[in-house]
């Protein structure tokens, strides 16, 4: 597809031109993307950056907030050794095919060899019109730039597989959305941005050969254990199944954290089982089965309680589109069903963990399943109960104790006759002592990116109410979910319930 003309500078003399590119993917065949320079973003500046991310790639911190990176990063330059391109691809977006979609209003920047010698991709996510932008403009707002910025790191913080993002590019510039806002460019890292649609896009179009390329590509780079299955159709039911089973790990992990991604369409899942493409996400507060954190969803497709099953219903819509490589039905729908046993086995492990559970027994489910009703008609916070968990005294006659953890319910009385089943579950286990405690923590997020926090950035970064701009609370809270399972008492506040504004904070697609 044709690119925009663009007459955009391409300079060496940058911390950037001094790192290991490598463009794998600029390599495979031109019908996967089309190669376009960014729009530059006028008069750009340095919102945050994310030492942890830089550090993987090895450039400097303090090198983010240089000229000569603000502007490659802003797409007012580009970077000898770069290769920008954006990618096409396709999918099911609310259950429905939609035949072309493609990086609307991203740039891939190519590969950079990092410390350890992995590969990590750059890029641009608000870097201007691309032959994919459909109606759109192309260019992010600083408000979904912070949400993504933060709830990258802060996925990492967690344990949970995700993309990371380097840095936020503010700027001046006006841009309309529900209302008029300032734009922003944040710089995203993957090992691979490649999606569910990706492949979906090739097979609709009956470009076997493409396919193939793909399918090698991600089975070369990511999983080469794939072609221990053999030649032909069995190493592409073995991509397969590795795409389920990480699929499947990372769903239950997001259930574990009460995460909502708000739009699970076939598109915005990874190829590599990692959380990609922030938009209306949510942490849920209190707990809802049925919690929708994306106005748009009207429906209510992409409820927390329905993401396992929506997962379920993508994979197949990636196994549809390899069956030309895997050539049999039947093995493609045995290979997706792994999907199941996989996120059985997971989230089996992940809400034991959240229990202090160091062993499975029988009724284990049973123990659960009731905890989960209990939480979601007392509309109890998530976040707070898992972690006061932890300190609900091993004796049943010590009420005192009790306390944390019982003011969270309206049912009191509810909660204390699940305690007594929890209680003697523990006891079989040797109690609740200071070490299963420990080990709750470790499984509990003190701190998680409920969206009030978020807010609060974004708003300070904005400048609301014509205050200057601060972007002091970004960095802030970079630092603190950062270590989401440590007590830092310093931060406190940041782990309290939401304030009752926090209800009427609305997201959608646009977010």
């Amino acid at each position: 597809m044709n690119a925009p003309e663009r007459p955009v500078p391409v300079i060496s003399s940058s911390p950037l031109a001094e790192l290991a590119w490598d463009n794998a993917f600029g390599r495979l065949d031109g019908q996967f993307y089309t190669r376009l320079a960014p729009t530059p973003l006028p008069e750009p500046y340095l919102v945050a950056g994310a030492s942890a991310a830089a550090e993987l790639i090895g450039l400097d911190f303090e090198a983010l907030g240089r000229a000569d990176v603000i502007g490659p990063l802003a797409g007012c330059v580009v970077v000898a050794g770069t290769d920008p391109l954006a990618a096409v691809y396709s999918g099911h977006q609310f259950g429905v095919y939609v035949p072309q979609l493609g990086d609307g209003r991203a740039l891939l920047l190519g590969g950079v060899r990092g410390v350890d010698g992995s590969v990590w991709e750059l890029q641009l996510k608000g870097a201007g019109k691309t032959p994919y932008s459909r109606m759109g403009d192309g260019r992010a707002v600083l408000r979904s730039s912070i949400r993504e910025f933060l709830c990258s790191e802060a996925m990492h913080g967690l344990g949970i597989p995700t993309t990371r993002a380097l840095s936020i590019m503010g700027s001046d510039y006006p841009v309309f959305r529900e209302n008029v806002e300032t734009a922003a460019v944040v710089t995203r890292m993957a090992p691979s941005f490649l999606r569910f649609g990706s492949f979906e896009y090739f097979f609709w179009r009956s470009e076997h050969g493409l396919l193939a390329q793909l399918a090698d590509y991600v089975i070369d780079g990511f999983f080469p254990h794939c072609r221990e299955a053999g030649d032909g159709p069995a190493r592409y039911l073995a991509l397969l199944r590795e795409v389920a089973r990480r699929t499947a790990r990372l769903i239950a992990q997001w259930q574990g954290v009460g995460f909502c991604h708000g739009v699970m369409n076939s598109d915005n899942m990874s190829i590599l089982g990692l959380t990609i493409d922030y938009g209306p996400f949510g942490f849920i507060d209190g707990f809802d089965a049925g919690h929708v954190c994306n106005h748009s969803d009207e429906h209510g497709r992409y409820a927390y309680g329905q993401q396992p099953a929506v997962a379920h219903w993508n994979l197949h819509c990636l196994g549809q589109a390899l069956i030309p490589l895997t050539e049999d039905v039947e093995a493609t729908q045995a290979a997706l069903d792994i999907y199941k046993d996989e996120y059985a086995l997971a989230i089996d492990e992940v809400m034991r963990a959240k229990l202090g559970l160091a062993t499975a027994e029988p009724g284990d489910e049973a123990l659960i399943e009731q905890l989960i009703g209990l939480l979601h008609a007392n509309r109890t916070d998530w976040t707070l109960f898992w972690r006061s968990l932890a300190t609900l005294p091993a004796a049943a006659d010590a009420a005192a104790g009790d306390a944390v953890v019982r003011t969270l319910f309206a049912d009191r009385a509810a909660f204390d006759a699940w305690a007594v089943d929890y209680r003697a579950r523990l006891a079989r286990e040797g109690g609740l002592d200071a070490g299963r405690r420990a080990r709750m923590n470790r499984a509990n997020p003190k701190y998680v990116l409920r969206n009030h926090l978020a807010e609060v950035a974004i708003r300070k970064a904005s400048g609301d109410g014509g205050e200057p701009r601060d972007f002091s609370e970004v960095e802030r809270l970079l630092r603190v979910l950062a270590r989401p399972y440590d007590e830092q008492p310093e931060f406190d506040d940041y782990a309290k319930a939401p304030p009752e504004w926090a209800g009427r904070l609305s997201l959608s697609c646009s977010s």
